[in-house]
């Protein structure tokens, strides 16, 4: 049965691809980049079991393509090591809505900046609440770069895989079994970065800073131990950790080193000589999804800049990471992109302003719809202001609603689109990506690893309460 809707799927790329004797064949390139959204509708839109088959065979034809999931672990580690310069910093891009059509923007400009240093990602919370499973994003991803006919590596992060403090609490096992899992499923699909955070479990309470950073420190090298045992061979994932949550006080070189000094003794003696981290978020005065107003605008938010350049030198000088990375930026003002560089940050995680645009941009009488969805299941805090708790939650209505902005006619598809790549190509400039293909093509080795049937047709985890998890 699995054979036949693969073969129907197949059909549908008229005659491009075929499948002979399990092994995929190209037929004709440009066929292939023109039909293949047919293909990725169809794994974003159809039944379980058609969508698994179509998730798959995206994967297979895109590795068939040249194009191939990897890991960035080697080009961040030639930036620790100084053999590449600090002048750019990598954009790590959250895609909640309309992702392939995202996708196609970035590649497209990807291509003509000679571009290879982005990370497509997506969080534990936003793969709950825009109902992508990891096989189904990384199809959108992958769909895209055959699309626009992009080649090479291709970075696709899981990005907070954060541990609940709640949930912790109460049943730690359990709590860490579903961020192995999810961890286990992401690999599975591609994803050959992913981001641990476990300092929703700093303890401001203990004395020193070395102890309130012990439990982040141990747990962080345990998940590394876990993806060590099962990454696919020939690949060494990328894991990055984090010091502060997002929106508390800003990160000391005290606590960078105590949570280094502690992480890396601790994966020296449950794995000796295993790779360690590639990088570290730290805290600098921003928050996820900007501070709402109560009128729904955003307010200011002052960045320290020396705190991340400073803390990104003592990481490659003293530890040998690529760096430090910022989160929560995409609602800052423009100007601030071009200090990214300047302070010499790794990576710097976006999101929140390209939802912003889709909203800007989907019907008015859909947006009046999510919003009457919100205040139907969703509870509104007695501070907030209507607009405060629309704008703060309306991002977990893309995924009850994704079918219906998917079906938006073209044309509006494609003036969604037209203000992503704007602000796409802006970004990509402010952050100087330009021209750094010739980096990944020197460091990055991408292997090719065949995706099992078996891991598609098994389904994705049970749906999870991801509310008191950072985006």
């Amino acid at each position: 049965m699995q054979n036949k809707t693969q073969q129907e799927l197949l059909n549908i790329l008229d005659g491009s691809v075929a499948l002979e004797d399990g092994e995929i064949q190209i037929l004709d390139k440009d066929k292939v980049r023109a039909n293949i959204q047919r293909l990725v509708e169809a794994a974003v839109l159809e039944d379980d079991a058609t969508r698994y088959a179509a998730c798959y065979l995206i994967r297979r034809i895109a590795l068939a393509l040249d194009i191939v999931p990897a890991s960035i672990q080697d080009l961040y580690l030639a930036r620790g090591r100084g053999d590449i310069p600090n002048d750019f910093t990598t954009p790590a891009i959250n895609l909640r809505g309309l992702p392939f059509y995202a996708a196609r923007s970035i590649f497209s400009i990807a291509n003509e900046i000679e571009a290879g240093a982005f990370i497509f990602e997506l969080a534990r919370s936003e793969t709950g609440y825009t109902e992508q499973r990891p096989t189904e994003y990384t199809a959108n991803i992958l769909g895209a770069a055959i699309a626009e006919g992009y080649t090479g590596p291709v970075f696709i992060q899981g990005d907070h895989y954060q541990v609940s403090l709640a949930r912790y609490s109460t049943e730690p096992d359990a709590e860490i079994q579903a961020v192995k899992d999810l961890t286990r499923e992401a690999i599975q699909a591609g994803y050959y970065n992913i981001d641990i955070d476990t300092s929703t479990l700093v303890d401001l309470s203990q004395e020193t800073i070395p102890e309130q950073q012990r439990l982040n420190s141990e747990l962080s090298a345990m998940f590394t131990e876990f993806i060590r045992g099962i990454e696919p061979e020939g690949v060494t994932v990328s894991v990055g950790g984090e010091i502060g949550e997002v929106g508390g006080h800003n990160s000391t070189e005290e606590e960078f080193r105590a949570y280094l000094d502690g992480y890396n003794a601790k994966l020296e003696e449950d794995l000796p000589g295993a790779a360690g981290l590639s990088k570290i978020s730290i805290q600098t005065g921003t928050s996820h999804g900007g501070v709402v107003l109560p009128d729904g605008s955003l307010a200011e938010v002052s960045i320290d800049f020396n705190v991340l350049q400073h803390l990104g030198q003592v990481g490659r000088e003293s530890y040998g990471i690529g760096g430090t990375v910022q989160h929560g930026a995409s609602t800052l003002p423009e100007e601030d992109f071009d200090k990214f560089v300047n302070a010499e940050a790794l990576e710097v995680h976006l999101a929140t302003n390209f939802q912003n645009i889709m909203f800007d941009h989907l019907p008015e009488e859909l947006v009046e719809e999510i919003y009457a969805y919100l205040d139907e299941h969703h509870k509104r805090k007695p501070s907030q202001t209507v607009e405060q708790f629309h704008y703060t939650n309306r991002k977990r209505a893309i995924g009850v609603y994704k079918k219906r902005i998917w079906g938006l006619p073209e044309a509006k598809k494609e003036e969604i689109t037209q203000a992503w790549e704007e602000q796409f190509r802006n970004l990509f400039e402010r952050l100087s990506v330009a021209g750094t293909k010739k980096y990944v093509d020197e460091f990055v080795k991408p292997v090719k690893v065949e995706p099992k049937l078996e891991d598609y047709f098994l389904g994705g985890a049970q749906p999870e309460d991801t509310s008191d998890l950072a985006d």
